[in-house]
């Protein structure tokens, strides 16, 4: 979860900032630690993977901010001394026993399935566009009850390349039937920033996701900021 320093520090830096002067004809979201807390699934499965390596187990808390990282960067974080060839061992497990629990511990942040209902009250169609594979995000999104109400879901290996490059970000705009620079992207990694000034939309952070002491949210190429889904909610009210 993002600190209180963070958030107040952003939230300082954009004050004043004004609406785009496109009208949002469509909303992209992130998937871990923007649309849903899937840190508890991939953290156990990070832990049950250790421990089958026999290396000490890890507090959700603790990893938190690695979550919107993948998997890889997930077992970097948990043993940074290990040879590259080990972490890939590590991660392989990983990945299996996240097959059989993703899902089970995770959850939509709070206010974000008001901004659902907002977005399908309005007939603004939206969707996911996250570095996840399909195997595991669309599993997921079943899971959460999503999937239905998505216009688009991209996953890291829909197109040959994934986030920051733009080609996940235009597939999910020529699905949705809209033309970029009227679509909203939020995310909570500098990557989701990036890849969304590069296709020409509205960039916006999602403070409560998985943002570390060490990531400077403040200098992302976004031009929204919000603390919270209810924050979020009530800004996108104003915008429709």
């Amino acid at each position: 979860m993002t600190s209180p320093s963070i958030a107040s520090t952003v939230t300082t830096h954009v004050t004043g900032v004004s609406s785009s002067a496109s009208p949002i004809k469509g909303v992209l979201f992130d998937l871990d630690g923007t649309l849903a807390d899937t840190a508890p699934d991939l953290i156990t499965a990070l832990n049950l993977s250790l421990k089958e390596f026999g290396y000490p187990q890890h507090s959700i808390e603790s990893m938190r901010s690695v979550a919107s990282h993948g998997s890889l960067a997930l077992v970097s974080a948990a043993e940074p001394s290990l040879t590259d060839d080990k972490k890939i061992q590590i991660q392989q497990r990983l990945l299996h026993h996240y097959h059989h629990i993703n899902g089970d511990n995770t959850a939509i942040f709070d206010g974000i399935d008001a901004v659902l209902s907002l977005l399908d009250s309005k007939h603004i169609p939206y969707g996911v566009v996250t570095n996840k594979a399909a195997r595991f995000a669309r599993p997921l999104l079943d899971s959460l009850k999503l999937t239905q109400r998505m216009r688009t879901i991209v996953s890291g290996d829909s197109t040959l390349k994934s986030k920051p490059h733009t080609a996940p970000m235009w597939l999910a705009a020529q699905q949705m039937g809209c033309a970029p620079h009227t679509i909203l992207y939020l995310g909570d990694a500098e990557r989701d920033l990036i890849a969304a000034k590069n296709a020409n939309m509205i960039g916006a952070v999602a403070l409560w996701g998985y943002i570390s002491q060490d990531d400077f949210p403040n200098n992302w190429p976004a031009k929204h900021y919000f603390e919270a889904g209810k924050s979020f909610e009530k800004w996108l009210n104003e915008q429709l």
